[in-house]
């Protein structure tokens, strides 16, 4: 549906503008007493917040001053955000001024026409949950007095939900009622939003009837958005999906119903669901700093430091023999330099290849699950040897610590993860491999270092390690169906000879990273554990053993991705 056109002179402060109203935009030109045109603002509708009768100020309190010939028009307005790799979003506020009252009425009833018609998919009803005890407390102030105005003012109402225990959040989704609530709102860290995925997808399954323990089952998307008001100790999903840790600007994504999709990792054991995962899974080094963590809690945030460093110094490598499903090579790749920003085409592309051919939402992923049937079972990969880490995201992972993050080119709607392999390796070597992370340089490209975009991974302990007696509960004999000889002979970067599955899978290591430094030993020179842990979106995992499958586009998020702000920059200034 198309919105009238409304044209009309309207006063801001001293000066006049010609308003005019398209349907798709709001613009207002300056004109100057010879009748010329000056600067020009442009609002697209979808960016519009809310329209008020009146001078009205809503942040940092709302003040009205009911006039009547005055309305006030509330819109997003970006900034740069410095050091973040997003854009800060700003509620811009503009005072008209009408000749009479009934032009006034005109123009208010207008836009919120507008609104409806071009914004069909902002929220109207949201349930959320608050997280009072996450990062510095403050998750009930920030919700009060910066979310729930800028609510109000969108016309959305909400079901506030003040969390007392772990698992609250997760549970209520699980079991009660959700009908009329758009998408659910979390006010929070990474911790809380883990707890509003678990419920979310399992609610989901759960009504379709579908068993999330089969590692083979197409899950059914989710039809409840997620949004994320930052307000953790860590915030790396809404990082890594906004660009900004910004309360005021996730609010703003949220009400004006952006949607991003969101590929989930699902981690199974011996035939059960163990946890989701939208960023990291690692084991090794990311393991150990975080099991060694655990134990100095009373240090608050400054923990992962130190917990980082001793584990570092430990200079501990773990056998394993890591299988994995390659995506498409010719649809993207770990190392081609592209970064997953707004718009991106290469999510999109995949929106396309995962949907286009059902019209029901009852079998959207069918296309997905034929890869994972037997018949493509020649496609799994096999390495085996001895790993300062191995990683899987789904996304960047990207923080403000390591703005480009684990892996720069990963996307966050493809259908793939990126596996990353470091090889054992000397201290300084490992070293330079994480302070790349810091910065811009290619963390990959290094002789240690492997990137593979995958669809599935499995991983397991040699079976020397197993014999020795290692707490282990059985193999993955519930994953994905296995063949003899199933895997594809390839050659590694480093040249290391990835072998077929029917035989000892090895690897020939280079003298080099056989000799490993005997500079740094373990904590005290007490025996390195033979096994480490898997550290899953900040939890540690009860198993080592496990298989790991993406689902493409599970969830969906209030987001839109990371904003190019080069781009709007040099946008901007060919509108002025």
């Amino acid at each position: 549906l198309e919105t009238k056109r409304l044209e009309s002179s309207l006063w801001v402060g001293s000066k006049r503008y010609r308003a005019v109203l398209t349907g798709w935009h709001f613009n207002w030109t300056e004109v100057d007493k010879k009748n010329r045109d000056k600067k020009t603002t442009s609002v697209p509708v979808a960016e519009v917040v809310g329209v008020e009768e009146g001078r009205v100020e809503i942040l940092p309190q709302k003040l009205v001053e009911d006039t009547d010939k005055d309305f006030t028009v509330f819109y997003v307005k970006r900034s740069s955000s410095g050091g973040s790799s997003g854009l800060l979003w700003r509620l811009g506020r503009t005072q008209f001024s009408c000749p009479s009252r009934v032009l006034r009425d005109q123009w208010t009833k207008h836009l919120r026409t507008a609104l409806k018609t071009h914004s069909p998919l902002r929220p109207h009803r949201l349930l959320v949950f608050i997280n009072p005890f996450g990062g510095k407390r403050k998750g009930r102030k920030i919700y009060h007095s910066v979310v729930a105005p800028l609510f109000e003012l969108a016309g959305i109402s909400s079901h506030v939900i003040v969390t007392e225990r772990a698992n609250q959040a997760r549970d209520h989704l699980l079991k009660k009622d959700l009908t009329g609530f758009d998408g659910v709102v979390c006010v929070g860290g990474d911790g809380m939003f883990s707890e509003i995925l678990h419920g979310l997808i399992g609610r989901t399954q759960q009504e379709a009837g579908l068993c999330e323990n089969d590692p083979t089952v197409t899950l059914q998307p989710c039809s409840l958005h997620i949004g994320i008001i930052p307000a953790g100790s860590t915030d790396c999903v809404c990082y890594a999906t906004v660009g900004v840790i910004d309360p005021l600007t996730s609010a703003l994504h949220i009400i004006i119903g952006d949607s991003q999709p969101l590929d989930v990792c699902s981690v199974h054991h011996a035939s059960a669901l163990v946890r989701y995962s939208v960023s990291m899974l690692g084991y090794g080094f990311y393991g150990d700093v975080l099991a060694e963590s655990e134990k100095h809690r009373w240090m608050g945030p400054l923990r992962y430091d130190y917990s980082g460093t001793m584990v570092y110094l430990s200079n501990r490598s773990y056998a394993g023999i890591v299988q994995y499903l390659p995506a498409d090579p010719l649809l993207s790749s770990p190392r081609d330099k592209t970064r997953c920003l707004s718009g991106c085409s290469v999510c999109s592309r995949s929106t396309e290849r995962l949907f286009h051919h059902f019209s029901d939402s009852g079998s959207l992923y069918s296309s997905h699950f034929s890869e994972f049937s037997s018949d493509s079972g020649g496609e799994w990969v096999s390495v085996k040897g001895k790993f300062r880490c191995v990683s899987l995201t789904c996304m960047s992972s990207s923080c403000p610590r390591s703005p480009l993050g684990l892996s720069p080119s990963a996307h966050l709607a493809d259908g793939t993860g990126d596996l990353i392999l470091v090889w054992e390796t000397n201290p300084l070597g490992f070293l330079k491999f994480l302070y790349r992370h810091t910065s811009t340089q290619d963390q990959f490209d290094l002789p240690f270092v492997e990137v593979h975009r995958v669809k599935a991974v499995r991983f397991c302990l040699p079976s020397d390690k197993e014999e020795e007696g290692y707490e282990e509960i059985g193999g993955l004999n519930g994953g994905i169906d296995e063949e003899e000889g199933g895997y594809v002979e390839t050659e590694s970067r480093t040249g290391s000879q990835q072998h077929l599955a029917e035989t000892d899978p090895g690897r020939e290591m280079t003298n080099e990273e056989k000799t490993v430094s005997p500079i740094l030993c373990g904590l005290c020179c007490s025996k390195a554990p033979a096994v480490s842990v898997w550290n899953c979106d900040g939890e540690i995992l009860p198993f080592t053993e496990i298989l790991c499958r993406i689902h493409g586009q599970l969830v969906r998020l209030y987001a839109r991705g990371i904003e190019d702000g080069a781009a709007l920059q040099s946008c901007s200034e060919e509108c002025n």
